[in-house]
């Protein structure tokens, strides 16, 4: 494997690759303001990192429903299910390494590290062991990643500078992201988790760049539904140092996931004034907190309004029951408790996004 600095970044200055990267660059900017009007951003971290942690084990051929995620979401510990909590665990990596970029101001290998072991809940860390191969459908090799230990660390040193100096190859952001989404993928630094490690690179390299002030731009749904484009394109890169297509491959997946999103947030935006007009006009208990509760769960449950309204169980039922009585939420009872749906935010998160070229 080459370093990526070894590539030529005038090679990437063609009419195609400039006319995407400006329709790509001006859909991700206008993202970065729509998320910016939701007055809570952890409605959007929220939201928008369970339906990316959905789509992207599904990648890996981790499957759940929404709604199952959405009730296991709220769910005590040890009842959700295997896929469930596997998918859920992806949330949490991208939570942690969100609180990692922001803290330091850099993406490095150890942050790597950190967000694999939430994902796969151990320590096994870069592979050490050889055997690791890349197989298609049929099960036939495709491509064998480094096998020795040390050239893994050394190629992982190295991404680590190419993603936090922007000196090592002056090209837009954008392009490099789909530089390094490929190089960590052809790396395969872990035994498990490269695939979910890598789609959460992308969008905290995002942030890093200033390209957007929180992670809410998941290109796991484009690469669900574009798979088998995907990795033809990671291959052809390799064997026929196809990097331009890669590239405009990977700048059409942000200009359609970030249009897709715009919409998303808009909708999610306009369900949570309408229901907060509504609620204040109707409600004596109304307050922000009780609003951002029903948007920062599709599913909530008494002992969230609890915390986030800080009353009593009581008080907090009742809330909640009038709520369900004014068509705002549906009311589950799953086992010995209730749960609280809001049908309008489910609805938002469940909708199938068209692909667009």
């Amino acid at each position: 494997m080459h370093p990526l600095e070894a590539l030529d970044p005038a090679r990437f200055d063609t009419p195609v690759i400039l006319k995407r990267l400006a329709s790509s660059s001006r859909a991700l900017a206008e993202l970065k303001g729509v998320a910016a009007s939701i007055p809570n951003q952890g409605i959007l971290i929220n939201t928008l990192g369970l339906q990316e942690a959905k789509d992207s084990s599904e990648i890996e051929n981790i499957v759940t429903t929404h709604d199952e995620l959405f009730k296991d979401d709220v769910l005590p510990e040890g009842f959700a299910s295997p896929a469930a909590k596997e998918v859920l665990r992806y949330r949490q990596a991208l939570r942690v390494g969100f609180e990692q970029v922001r803290a330091s101001g850099l993406i490095t290998t150890n942050h790597l590290i950190t967000i694999q072991a939430e994902l796969e809940r151990n320590n096994a860390g870069f592979r050490r062991l050889p055997g690791t191969a890349l197989k298609d459908g049929a099960g036939r090799t495709v491509y064998t990643p480094p096998q020795d230990p040390a050239e893994i660390v050394r190629l992982m040193s190295e991404l680590e500078r190419f993603v936090n100096d922007d000196s090592l190859f002056p090209a837009d952001p954008l392009i490099k992201m789909a530089l390094i989404h490929h190089q960590f993928e052809s790396i395969h630094p872990f035994y498990d988790g490269n695939g979910r490690t890598g789609r959460i690179l992308n969008v905290l390299y995002l942030v890093n760049q200033g390209l957007l002030d929180i992670p809410v731009l998941y290109l796991s749904n484009y690469i669900v539904r574009t798979k088998a484009s995907y990795y033809r394109l990671l291959q052809a890169a390799r064997d026929d140092d196809a990097w331009e297509d890669w590239v405009v491959y990977l700048l059409t997946a942000v200009e359609v996931t970030a249009r897709q999103t715009i919409a998303t947030v808009n909708d999610i935006k306009a369900a949570l004034f309408d229901y907060k007009h509504r609620i204040r006009a109707g409600y004596k208990f109304y307050s922000q907190d009780l609003i951002n509760n029903l948007f920062m769960h599709p599913y909530t449950k008494i002992e969230f309004v609890q915390r986030d309204l800080k009353v009593s169980r009581l008080t907090a039922t009742k809330y909640m029951d009038a709520l369900a009585a004014g068509g705002f939420v549906n009311k589950q009872k799953m086992g010995r408790a209730n749960y609280y749906v809001n049908p309008v935010l489910s609805a938002i998160l469940t909708r199938a996004p068209a692909i667009e070229a």
